[in-house]
């Protein structure tokens, strides 16, 4: 018996172990979240736990992640820039509501689709005679848009060009130079626009354009270093992804955050603003 031979087998069988034991190593069971503080009704910082965030992002996430077999915990890392870096820096795993542009994904991995369209709308008084159908129409009017919007790359070039936009600290702001006759329009999410024109008591007085003027997606975004980030992962996230508009699951999710936001305004603890 050749004995040199059969002792490469024990080596040759756990060679060929390496990819499964890999496999099994990577799959993460848990995931650690954060995301944007003040982006309601899709994430904000909790105001009865301020450790952690709520909306409707971190509901879906929660949910798809059941289904996986995984536990995510949402929370609250700081302002946006601040959630960026921790997961980049791999300190925490995934982004729950991040833009897609293109110096980030040099340290983050997107899930496509994306897991809410955030559609941004124009608002105008009843009274407006400006008509809008396309970004051209707004060329030579005064508008107002929070600084905390999320614009896709494209639509921002656009702004720069040809709008002209007053910033804003939030949204609430923005809304009361519409009604006050210091802007002509507003720049605002659809339900977050909803939400603030009702809670402002203004929404008979205002209208929002039925077509969207930018479509930003808000995605799911794993960082490079996060030990969570395999092929597995990204795969069932993006399968995910996929069947969740046809489940309508995110429309009922969104309704229903959209609701728990609106009550929060009224009778308000303490979280941000939008």
């Amino acid at each position: 018996m050749d004995l040199r031979r059969l002792s490469g087998v024990p080596l040759l069988l756990g060679l060929s172990m390496l990819p499964v034991l890999a496999l099994a190593a990577g799959k993460c069971d848990r995931v650690i979240v954060t995301g944007s503080p003040d982006a309601p009704p899709y994430l904000w910082q909790d105001p009865q736990d301020p450790a952690h965030l709520i909306g409707a992002n971190a509901d879906l996430l929660t949910h798809v992640a059941g289904e996986l077999g995984l536990k995510v915990e949402l929370l609250y890392a700081g302002k946006r820039a601040q959630a960026l870096e921790e997961v980049r820096s791999g300190r925490m795993d995934m982004l729950a509501d991040t833009s897609l542009t293109n110096n980030q994904l040099e340290s983050l991995d997107y899930i496509h689709p994306p897991l809410e369209e955030n559609n941004y709308l124009v608002w105008t008084r009843n009274d407006s005679a400006l008509a809008y159908s396309e970004a051209a129409d707004l060329i030579g009017h005064l508008g107002a848009v929070s600084e905390k919007a999320r614009l896709t790359q494209a639509f921002e070039s656009v702004v720069r060009k040809q709008l002209t936009l007053v910033s804003t600290a939030n949204l609430t702001l923005a809304f009361q130079k519409l009604v006050l006759g210091e802007v002509e329009y507003v720049l605002a999410p659809q339900y977050a626009g909803m939400a603030m024109t009702q809670t402002l008591s203004i929404a008979s007085d205002v209208q929002a354009s039925a077509q969207p003027i930018d479509k930003p997606g808000l995605f799911l975004a794993i960082s490079h270093n996060s030990a969570c980030n395999d092929p597995w992962l990204r795969g069932q996230l993006a399968k995910k992804m996929t069947e969740l508009p046809a489940s309508g699951l995110a429309e009922a999710v969104l309704q229903r955050n959209l609701e728990r936001w609106k009550a929060q305004l009224k009778h308000p603890v303490s979280t941000p603003n939008q």
